[in-house]
C-alpha cells in the first residue's frame, strides 16, 4: 500500500486475474506450462508506436493455437504458409487462431499505436490515483500485460528473452536480469533482458533513466531515476540489500537477479517482479524507505514469487503487509498500534456492501477495499500466528513459498502449508476468516475476584462474543495486573460454536485490572472507547457536511470553497455550504469547519483536549503551541465527528487538499511552508474501554508484557 505508505497504493500494476478467469483456467491445482518469447521490439515515444518481432517456443507440440493481442496491433507470420485467422474482440483485445506446421516455431511480426490515457479512480474523500495498462507517450513508456503489447497465450505462464531499440538517450526496462548493451544485426544498439523463471506477465518500461547499480549479497541493487540525484539513488541502493536478506532469510531465496527502483512519470505505487514503479513525489518522502519501500521488495516472494490464484481471492496484500508493514511496526515497538490502526481503518470504512469475505478481495480499487485485503487480511494472518506459535508460524511461510513458488496458489494452498508445519488441523479457521463476512464483537462479563484461605486471589470473568452472527473461532488474550506489578496473560479459545468462555487468574496480590485484548491481537470490531475521532472516521462517512466561512478574505474563502468541492465531488452524501447558511450547528452528520474564522468555530473546543484562539490565531494542543499554522484537528461530540482546517494562506490550501487524506490514522495534524511540509502527526489515545475492569479509582499507566517480534532488528 503507498499511503501508510502514501499517496499511493501498494498493489499489483494491472492484475491479470479477470483475464485468466475468463479464460476457465484454474491455476492452484497445477503448474501451467511455460511458452518462451523471444521478442525485439522497436518504441517510438513520438509517435506512440510500436513495432516488434516475436518468437514463440512452445512447450509442447500444438497443432492449433489461440492468442490475444492488442486490437490496434496488426500481427502477421513470418514463417509458414499458414494464415491467422481473427477471432473477435473484447474491449481493446483481439484474439486470433493460428494452424501451427509441425517443427515450425510461430513468428509474428505485429506493429501499431499503444496509447490508453491515464484515467482517474476516486478512492476515497480527498484521494485518487490515476492508472493505465499501457501507453507509449514521449513522456515515457509503461506496458503491462494487460495492455496487449505481446501475445499472450491462454493457460500458459512465460519465460523471456527481450531487446528493445529506442530514441539514443532512452532506456528500457523489464523484469529479470538485465540491462545489456546488445549490437543488432545492422549494429544498432539495444537493450536487453532476460527471465528465465515462470512468469505471469511481462512489462516494458522506458523512459529517459540514469542508472545507479550496486551489487548485495542476494542480487544486484537498482535505481533508475529520471533526473541525476546520486544521494537519493544512494539511499535506496544502500536499503536494498538488508530488507532482500531479511526476508530471504525468513521466507527463502530470492527469485530475481536484481531489485530495481524505478521512477515513473506519473504518480504510482506498483510492485513487479524484480522492480518497482513509484512517482517522483513518492519516491522522495523522506519515510517511504523504511516503509513502503520494505512492501514492494516483498512482494517478489509474495505476488510476483507465488503468484495469486484468481479464483480464491487475492492473499499476497495482507500477507505482504503483514511481514512488511507491521513487522516494520514491531520492530519499532509500535506493532500494537498498528494493529488498531487497521481495526480503526475497518470500522471506519468497511460497511455494508463493502463488508465482504476475503475470498472476494482481488486489487484495491479504494479505501474500504485496502481496510479488506491489506487491514483484515494481515490481521488474519497475526491470528494465526498467535495461535500457532512463531517457529510454526514461519516454518509455514518457508513451506508455503517452497512448495508453490512459480505457481497460482491460493488460500487453500496457505492453509495446507500451515496445517503441514504446525500438524493442526486449520480447516475451520480458514473456512471461517477466509469465505465468510464480517467481525467479532467482545464484550467482558462477570468479572470478579475473591481472597482465597492461603492469602492468595482468584480472578474470574468470562470473554463473550456478541454479534449477530454465528461465534467465530478465536484465541483472545486476556491481561491481568497486580496492584505489586506483576502482569499475568492467558489465551481465552472459543471452541466452535461457544458464545462465550470463561477464565480465571491465581494472583498473588489484589488485581488493578483486567483487559480483554489491550494490544489488539485479534480481528474484530473495536469496542466503545477504543475508537477515538480520527481522520479516518471523517473520511469514510457517509454522510456529512463542509462549511465554508463567509467571512474569510476572498483569496481564502475561494481556497477553502475549492478544498471542499475537491473532498466532496464523487461523494454524494457530502455537501459543501458557506458557515452562514446555518443558524446552529447540524448535529445528525459528519462535519469539516474550515478557517479561523468559521463562525462556529467555538463549538470545536467544547470538552476537547485543545484550544483554539481566533483572535490571535494561535493554536494550543498537548502543552504546545503554535501561532498561524497549518493545522488539521479532529474531535468528537455526542457520536458526532467534526474536523476543522485551517490553511496559514490561500497558497497553502492546495497542497493541505492533497495531503491531508494520506492521514488517516491521525487525530492532529500540524504543517507549516508554503508546501505545506508536515511537521507534527499525533493520535488521540485509547483511554479506559469497554473491554477493561478496572478495581480502583487510582487508574495508572500501565505497560503490558513484551512479545517477541517475528524477527530480530538487523
Amino acid at each position: 500500500m503507498i499511503e501508510r505508505k502514501p499517496p499511493r497504493r501498494n498493489r499489483r500494476a494491472v492484475p491479470l486475474g479477470a483475464l485468466l478467469v475468463a479464460c476457465g483456467i484454474a491455476h492452484a491445482a497445477d503448474r501451467l506450462p511455460v511458452v518462451e518469447h523471444h521478442l525485439n521490439v522497436t518504441l517510438a515515444p513520438a509517435t506512440g508506436t510500436l513495432e516488434a518481432t516475436d518468437e514463440l517456443l512452445l512447450p509442447a507440440p500444438a497443432g492449433m493455437l489461440t492468442f490475444a493481442l492488442h486490437r490496434d496491433l496488426t500481427p502477421r507470420l513470418l514463417a509458414g504458409a499458414a494464415q491467422l485467422e481473427p477471432r473477435g474482440h473484447d474491449r481493446h483485445w483481439a484474439f486470433y487462431r493460428v494452424r501451427l506446421e509441425p517443427g515450425v516455431p510461430l513468428r509474428l511480426h505485429y506493429r501499431g499505436r499503444l496509447h490508453q490515457p491515464l484515467a482517474t479512480n476516486r478512492e476515497g474523500m480527498g484521494r485518487s490515483s490515476v492508472a493505465t495498462s499501457g501507453t507509449i507517450d514521449p513522456a515515457g513508456v509503461f506496458l503491462s500485460g494487460a495492455s496487449g503489447w505481446y501475445p499472450r497465450i491462454n493457460g500458459h505462464l512465460l519465460r523471456f528473452q527481450l531487446r528493445v531499440t529506442l530514441p539514443a538517450d532512452w532506456l528500457a526496462v523489464s523484469q529479470g536480469s538485465g540491462p545489456t548493451l546488445v549490437l543488432a544485426a545492422d549494429a544498432t544498439p539495444t537493450i536487453g533482458w532476460r527471465e528465465d523463471q515462470p512468469q505471469d506477465e511481462l512489462y516494458l518500461i522506458a523512459g529517459r533513466y540514469r542508472l545507479y547499480r550496486q551489487p548485495t549479497p542476494v542480487a544486484e541493487a537498482q535505481v533508475w531515476l529520471r533526473e541525476d540525484d546520486p544521494a537519493l539513488a544512494q539511499r535506496y541502493l544502500a536499503a536494498t540489500g538488508p530488507y532482500l536478506q531479511r526476508y530471504q532469510t525468513l521466507i527463502g531465496a530470492y527469485p530475481y537477479a536484481k531489485f530495481a527502483l524505478v521512477e515513473n512519470f506519473w504518480e504510482s505505487g506498483y510492485g513487479m517482479p524484480s522492480f518497482t514503479l513509484l512517482g517522483a513525489q513518492t519516491i522522495r518522502l523522506p519515510f517511504l524507505r523504511d516503509t513502503a519501500y520494505p512492501h514492494e521488495i516483498l512482494h517478489n516472494w509474495w505476488g510476483n514469487g507465488v503468484f495469486v490464484a484468481a479464483d480464491e481471492g487475492n492473499w499476497s496484500e495482507g500477507l505482504t503487509a503483514y511481514l512488511a508493514d507491521h513487522l516494520q511496526r514491531e520492530l519499532a515497538g509500535t506493532g500494537a498500534a498498528y494493529r488498531h490502526e487497521q481495526l480503526q481503518d475497518y470500522a471506519d470504512r468497511v460497511r455494508g456492501d463493502a463488508e465482504r469475505p476475503l475470498a472476494a478481495f482481488h486489487a484495491r480499487h479504494d479505501q474500504a477495499e485496502q481496510a479488506l485485503g491489506y487491514g483484515k487480511a494481515l490481521m488474519v494472518f497475526h491470528m494465526l500466528r498467535t495461535m500457532l506459535g512463531d517457529e510454526a508460524f514461519i516454518a509455514g511461510l518457508r513451506h508455503f513459498y517452497a512448495t508453490q513458488r512459480g505457481r497460482f496458489a491460493g488460500f487453500a494452498a496457505l492453509r495446507q502449508a500451515f496445517a503441514d508445519a504446525s500438524g493442526r488441523d486449520l480447516d475451520e479457521f480458514f473456512a471461517h476468516w477466509v469465505t465468510r463476512a464480517g467481525a467479532p464483537e467482545l464484550a467482558l462479563r462477570a468479572v470478579a475476584s475473591a481472597v482465597q484461605a492461603d492469602g492468595g486471589v482468584v480472578l474470574r470473568g468470562a470473554v463473550a462474543q456478541l454479534q449477530d452472527a454465528p461465534p467465530y473461532p478465536l484465541t483472545v488474550p486476556v491481561v491481568v495486573h497486580e496492584r505489586n506489578g506483576l502482569v499475568h496473560e492467558k489465551m481465552v479459545t472459543f471452541a466452535a460454536g461457544a458464545r462465550e468462555v470463561p477464565f480465571a487468574f491465581t494472583l498473588t496480590d489484589a488485581p488493578l485490572r483486567v483487559a480483554v485484548d489491550p494490544a489488539f491481537d485479534t480481528f474484530r470490531r473495536l469496542a466503545a472507547g477504543e475508537t477515538p475521532p480520527r481522520l479516518s472516521t471523517l473520511f469514510g462517512a457517509p454522510r456529512g457536511l463542509i462549511l465554508v466561512p463567509a467571512a474569510a478574505p476572498a483569496p481564502q474563502r475561494a481556497a477553502y470553497a475549492d478544498l471542499a468541492r475537491r473532498w466532496s465531488d464523487g461523494h454524494p452524501g457530502w455537501t459543501v455550504a458557506l458557515d452562514r447558511s446555518f443558524d446552529t450547528l447540524p448535529r445528525e452528520r459528519a462535519l469539516w469547519l474550515l478557517g479561523w474564522e468559521n463562525r462556529f468555530i467555538t463549538e470545536l473546543t467544547n470538552d476537547a483536549p485543545f484550544a483554539l484562539d481566533p483572535g490571535a490565531r494561535r493554536l494550543t494542543v498537548a502543552d504546545e503551541t503554535w501561532d498561524e499554522p497549518s493545522a488539521v484537528l479532529v474531535t468528537e461530540r455526542n457520536g458526532q465527528t467534526l474536523g476543522w482546517l485551517v490553511g496559514a494562506t490561500p497558497a497553502t490550501v492546495p497542497g493541505l487538499a492533497r495531503k491531508v487524506p494520506h492521514y488517516g490514522a491521525y487525530g492532529w495534524l500540524v504543517f507549516d511552508g508554503a508546501a505545506p511540509d508536515n511537521r507534527l502527526k499525533r493520535a488521540w489515545p485509547v483511554g479506559d474501554t469497554a473491554l477493561m475492569y478496572w478495581f480502583d479509582a487510582a487508574r495508572p499507566a500501565l505497560t503490558l508484557p513484551a512479545r517477541p517480534t517475528l524477527i530480530r532488528a538487523e
